[in-house]
């Protein structure tokens, strides 16, 4: 059954961060579980509206995952020029509950309702879904573009990456 969202369009700069020396779209050795997909059965390009929110997603990863900041670095964080025209609208409350869904609260425990609505998305052709971070829920968007190329259509990394060999200050809103 298809998925009831809204389809916007969604162009701008965007922010990822991956490894230092790691390859601008890296890709982990092994397809990695994120909110929105399984990558047993889809991977995913995760990216931030903002280098706070990228940050803040990834602070709550490290909490939730046993790491230390200073155990990740260093980092490099990527710009990217996105421009997507049709992507899954998921931005606010009404819009996730449409598709059986709250503001996702920041732990691992809720990912599989939104991974079955990410995967549903997939499947019926949505290049990409945009909603609420977790890790600042009131501040920030995450943009999920589903990965089935090497690199999809409408993504373009604009360099040079900002490298940080030290965590940066944890941003204001965070939720972990």
């Amino acid at each position: 059954m298809p998925v009831d969202a809204d389809a916007v369009p969604v162009s701008g700069i965007w922010w990822r961060h991956v490894p230092h020396r790691g390859r601008v779209d890296y890709r982990p050795p092994h397809p990695t579980d994120g909110r929105w997909q399984r990558g047993g059965i889809v991977e995913a390009f995760y990216f931030a509206d903002s280098d706070e929110t990228a940050w803040a997603e990834w602070y709550r990863w490290l909490s939730e995952n046993g790491f230390r900041p200073h155990e990740l670095m260093p980092r490099n964080l990527w710009r990217w020029k996105v421009d997507i025209s049709r992507v899954a609208d998921l931005r606010t409350a009404p819009q996730l509950r449409r598709v059986g869904l709250d503001i996702p609260p920041p732990n691992k425990m809720s990912w599989l309702p939104c991974q079955l609505v990410g995967e549903a998305l997939y499947m019926d052709g949505w290049p990409a879904l945009i909603a609420p971070s977790a890790a600042r829920p009131d501040e920030g968007q995450v943009l999920c573009v589903f990965r089935d190329v090497e690199r999809p259509p409408g993504l373009t990394p604009v360099p040079p990456p900002r490298v940080f060999r030290n965590p940066p200050v944890p941003p204001t809103g965070m939720r972990t």
